[in-house]
């Protein structure tokens, strides 16, 4: 019972999100929404087009729903209220070639115990101990298309979204040392994104690289 109790808050607390988003959503401009954010919108089939780790999507307007070209649905409320968000608020401008840590965000000092929590440490314990899955991924996945950067056990900058990059650095832990990670923004984050929002960028990362290693990708 604690469980089915858990999980109906849990719906419900995405849910709210959900409905006010999609209400704002709906009453916007297609054509005002793609410039502000770079996107192509195609008026024929009332569809945006965008990249999401690798993935081509196409977003439904103005009922909200993102699926890919074979019409498979995400089903993730995350990456739903993320992508909601950018689209009723976020502002795509061209990188001026600086990344940027959480702590450089602003409101990142507010938010960087739970930021480290939620993706720093995750991302470190969940890739520490196999670093080479993290490079098979990065390495494999053309479409994420990844540059190694050199650093750590395993580093590499890709496109989370269509225009906008991002880095993960990874080192392994060892019997003195514990893994640790580090993600880096590039600087156009900060007009696309919130804080908070960020911080879900960084779940979203995670996720979307365990679903990959369980492919097999």
């Amino acid at each position: 019972m604690d469980n089915i109790n858990h999980q109906d808050r849990r719906n419900q607390k995405d849910e709210v999100p959900l409905t006010h988003y999609r209400g704002i959503y709906k009453t916007l401009e297609p054509e005002a929404i793609a410039q502000r954010c770079g996107l192509s919108f195609d008026p024929a089939e009332s569809v945006f087009a965008l990249r999401l780790m690798g993935t081509e999507y196409l977003v439904t307007f103005p009922d909200f729903q993102i699926q890919d070209r074979s019409g498979t649905i995400v089903q993730s409320a995350a990456e739903n209220i993320l992508l909601l968000r950018y689209l009723c608020e976020g502002n795509y401008g061209e990188s001026q070639g600086k990344q940027l840590s959480y702590h450089d965000i602003p409101w990142g000092e507010v938010y960087y115990r739970n930021f480290e929590g939620r993706c720093l440490k995750r991302f470190a314990y969940t890739f520490g101990n196999d670093p080479a899955a993290l490079r098979r991924i990065m390495e494999e996945t053309k479409s994420l298309r990844a540059e190694p950067l050199g650093k750590g056990d395993a580093g590499y900058r890709f496109e989370f979204m269509s225009g906008l990059y991002m880095s993960l650095l990874l080192w392994a832990g060892d019997e003195e040392f514990p893994p640790s990670s580090q993600m880096l923004f590039d600087d156009n984050f900060i007009s696309a994104f919130t804080a908070e929002d960020i911080a879900v960028v960084g779940e979203v990362v995670i996720g979307r690289l365990k679903g990959m290693r369980r492919a097999g990708n």
